[in-house]
């Protein structure tokens, strides 16, 4: 049986994607996952058994670079050993820095590396991979800062959905709710300006909607003063942290407002929930904006940069967005045409295949 190491970590737009190749390998070759302590937060260790290997992120602190740079090449060694022990036989990499010691280990033993690139703009790590890898999983052939010498390393595939997801029924609603029922999902970063904003912004809205809100809140501090405040308001609400089944519940909405990470726009995606893109405006490579912007180009989203928010504009809008409902059952319509083919099996069996043609 093919041995394979899935190395991954970081944030949750790593580790999703990375447990989606692991159950899509797992029956038919023998697959470990490796991450960070990072990481490790987003892994059920039940479901997902993994190692951890520490990885300095080497220009984190640039007076730190020195120590950081020694305990680097620590860990390219400690990465080499680990391969060599398993007799890993195939490499996967879900980007991040975490993955360059494992990837450059395994040039060294000759393994063979795959990247995955769930984002419409070329991470950094796997461009700096992306010369010695054989194959780059991506979801469009238009990714930005991608050399085109390198275009016949692009293996296509449709989003990486977690298997429990093809469970649900979609979203497929002609009318809005009796209750308006909207998602607020506002990412594990910068998520302060989401608790923040949009409280005002449902308290306005209320005045001439019924509204159910769920928020995704990443301050605790603040839950109860939103509790009070939905309250005061008449407003349906249920406060959430971070929670990795939210996915059960997404065919229950009509409108999401969220950050735009490569998962969680996928999946709204499946679930065909018009969504409010408001990309992180910290993001590397501005790689939230190009995600959103792609299903915009197709007339499935809106964008809103966050710097040119305020409360008054985003309550309008998005009070636009529930009056002009011919747009907005537009757009329902269009998310479905471009996720309909997407199935565990098709996705399936184009991973097998690309690993036993290689």
């Amino acid at each position: 049986m093919k041995k394979i190491l899935i190395s991954t970590g970081g944030s949750g737009g790593h580790v999703i994607p990375a447990t989606c190749l692991y159950d899509h390998m797992k029956t038919k070759f023998d697959v470990k996952i490796v991450t960070d302590v990072r990481g490790s937060k987003f892994l059920n260790i039940k479901n997902y058994p993994f190692d951890i290997l520490k990885v300095p992120n080497i220009f984190e602190r640039f007076y730190l670079i020195p120590i950081n740079l020694f305990f680097f090449i620590i860990s390219i060694f400690n990465s080499f050993f680990y391969l060599k022990k398993n007799k890993i036989e195939y490499m996967f990499s879900t980007g991040g820095y975490m993955s360059l010691p494992f990837c450059l280990a395994s040039k060294i033993l000759k393994i063979k590396i795959f990247l995955l690139e769930p984002n419409m703009v070329l991470g950094r790590s796997n461009k700096f991979i992306l010369s010695y890898c054989n194959k780059i999983i991506c979801y469009d052939d238009d990714i930005k800062n991608f050399p085109e010498k390198y275009n016949n390393k692009k293996f296509l595939i449709l989003p990486l959905l977690r298997k429990e997801i093809y469970s649900y029924n979609k979203n497929l609603n002609k009318q809005f709710s009796k209750n308006i029922k909207i998602l607020v999902i506002g990412g594990s970063q910068g998520a302060v300006f989401f608790d923040n904003m949009i409280k005002n912004v449902v308290i306005n809205l209320s005045k001439n909607y019924k509204i159910q809100l769920t928020q995704q809140i990443y301050n605790s501090k603040i839950e109860s003063e939103l509790k009070k405040s939905y309250k005061e308001a008449f407003i349906e609400n249920e406060l959430i942290n971070f929670d990795q089944n939210l996915y059960t519940k997404f065919n229950k909405f009509d409108l999401a407002i969220t950050r735009s990470g490569a998962s969680a726009i996928s999946e709204l995606s499946y679930f065909n929930i018009p969504f409010v893109a408001i990309p992180f405006p910290a993001a590397k490579d501005d790689h939230q904006y190009y995600n959103a912007k792609y299903y915009e180009n197709k007339n499935c989203c809106w964008i809103l940069r966050q710097n040119e928010i305020d409360i008054s504009k985003f309550s309008i809008f998005i009070e636009n967005i529930l009056d002009e409902k011919n747009d907005y059952f537009e757009k329902k319509e269009n998310l479905n045409k471009i996720s309909y083919q997407n199935t565990w099996n098709n996705i399936n069996q184009r991973l097998i295949n690309l690993i036993n043609e290689n």
